[in-house]
């Protein structure tokens, strides 16, 4: 095991179109895609699409989307660790003008505990604060280990307060600051305080506010991609932190903000593209994306 990465699976099924029926209207699309879902299950993806294959605990019920999701974890030799659920969780998106709709449909009612597996040489967590009595339970072992531990702080869960004292990277989304009546600025001294060596808010097209292990506070400006290319914002800040895990796992001697440098290329690889799958970039896409946008930043 070189990561584990845990969280909630979905199915997305992501669509264009110019016109959303209503009543007894019907409607084609002008374009769908159908791929895998959920934050710390879609990094997991883009870490094992960049060369480095993780472990995962995600959830996963006995029909057919849950049958296709192990398949697709497969096909990324991913080594999927299941914990059982009685439905498949779906997301619909609607992506639209840089931003995105979404109806959830999702069963986190686990009927079995958790799996209990060996971390021995594993050298990243990452995890969602889905699942949150095994996102606990790992990142108490990891730390204890001291194994780098990573958070997408995508929204408030039940234990996130309590989680993040076993934090060392904590990148959240101003949708947490929001639910905690914060500003970014102030969302960074709680994530201090809660001693996490890094903590950054992602705030979309104004890129990325965040602190290094001296508690300097510095600000990660998003690439000036033009409005037209950008097709499908979900996804992008899932693929950051697989990103940014995979750099760090690849390259343990670099410093926190080429990590993240490295993950905004290849977050503005995905954004270009339709779904979760289309959007998991390669070492040669970021690359692509670095040459072309890198000396406007």
């Amino acid at each position: 095991m070189q990561a584990l990465f845990i969280g909630q699976t979905y199915i997305d099924v992501t669509f264009i179109t110019d016109h959303m029926p209503v009543g007894d209207e019907k409607h084609v699309a002008d374009a769908y895609a159908v791929s895998f879902g959920g934050n710390a299950v879609t990094a997991a993806f883009c870490c094992a699409k960049l060369g480095v294959e993780p472990d995962l605990i995600a959830t996963m019920a006995n029909d057919w989307l849950g049958r296709m999701f192990w398949d697709m974890a497969d096909r990324y030799g991913i080594s999927f660790h299941p914990r059982k659920v009685n439905s498949s969780s779906l997301s619909f998106i609607m992506p639209n003008d840089g931003k995105r709709a979404i109806v959830r449909c999702r069963d986190d009612q686990h009927i079995h505990p958790f799996p209990l597996l060996n971390i021995k040489g594993c050298r990243a967590l990452h995890i969602d604060g889905h699942q949150p009595d095994a996102a606990i339970h790992y990142a108490k072992l990891c730390r204890e280990d001291g194994i780098m531990t990573s958070l997408d702080g995508g929204g408030l869960r039940t234990n996130t307060h309590e989680l993040l004292a076993f934090i060392d990277v904590a990148i959240v989304a101003e949708r947490l600051c929001e639910q905690m009546d914060k500003t970014p600025e102030h969302m960074l001294d709680y994530l201090k305080s809660r001693g996490c060596k890094i903590g950054g808010v992602t705030m979309g097209e104004r890129g990325l506010l965040w602190y290094d292990e001296t508690g300097a506070v510095q600000t990660l400006p998003a690439f000036p991609i033009p409005r037209k290319r950008v097709i499908d914002t979900n996804g992008a800040g899932d693929v950051f932190h697989g990103a940014y895990v995979y750099s760090y796992l690849a390259n343990p001697g670099k410093a926190w903000h080429e990590h993240f440098e490295f993950a905004r290329a290849a977050s503005t690889f995905k954004i270009q593209k339709l779904g979760n799958e289309a959007g998991l970039p390669t070492l040669a896409d970021i690359a692509a994306v670095k040459q072309e946008f890198g000396a406007a930043v």
